[in-house]
């Protein structure tokens, strides 16, 4: 990464990843946390893993819900597994949250690139996630930080057959 310009710090204490999965509610994928031992990505895009309780940290964590949200006030989003859309806001909002609380967490990575923290294994995709537009931008956590520092293409990043996610994935096929 310190090859796309990018600063890394040392990596993440077993202690420090532990309080950073505390705070945040969610256990990080094996991939991940092995990853972010070995060097801490930091700048603007990077969550700063030193400090979870940050509100910086917070809006990352938040950002997927605030989108959905958005595109259901403004864009008549609404998923047909969540009923008949009801006609007040706060109603239709509610319902929403509901269903992203029971889904997997979304750790944010880098930017608005998210990996889910369920199922606990390795190799879990990588989403990016601007308001509903969700789509999967690596099969993987090494696939999708080639991709995101142009060592390989999309096409080559995002394969057949990767990991399927709930709730997550069918929001990917709702946009194709």
């Amino acid at each position: 990464m310190t090859d796309a310009g990018v600063t890394v710090a040392p990596g993440l204490t077993e202690a420090e990843l532990g309080r950073a999965e505390s705070v945040i509610g969610a256990g990080f994928p094996p991939d991940l946390r092995s990853f972010l031992s070995e060097g801490l990505p930091v700048g603007e895009r990077f969550p700063d893993w030193r400090r979870p309780d940050s509100a910086e940290i917070r809006r990352q964590l938040d950002w997927p819900f605030k989108g959905m949200a958005f595109d259901i006030e403004h864009n008549a989003f609404w998923l047909d597994a969540w009923g008949a859309r009801p006609s007040e806001l706060p109603e239709a909002i509610r319902i929403a949250r509901a269903a992203v609380a029971e889904a997997p967490r979304l750790i944010p990575i880098a930017g608005h690139r998210y990996i889910p923290a369920e199922p606990e294994l390795a190799g879990n995709p990588v989403f990016s996630v601007y308001q509903t537009d969700i789509i999967y931008y690596g099969s993987d956590l090494v696939t999708y930080l080639r991709h995101e520092f142009h060592q390989i293409s999309y096409i080559d990043a995002v394969r057949e057959g990767m990991r399927r996610i709930r709730f997550w994935s069918e929001l990917v096929d709702a946009n194709e």
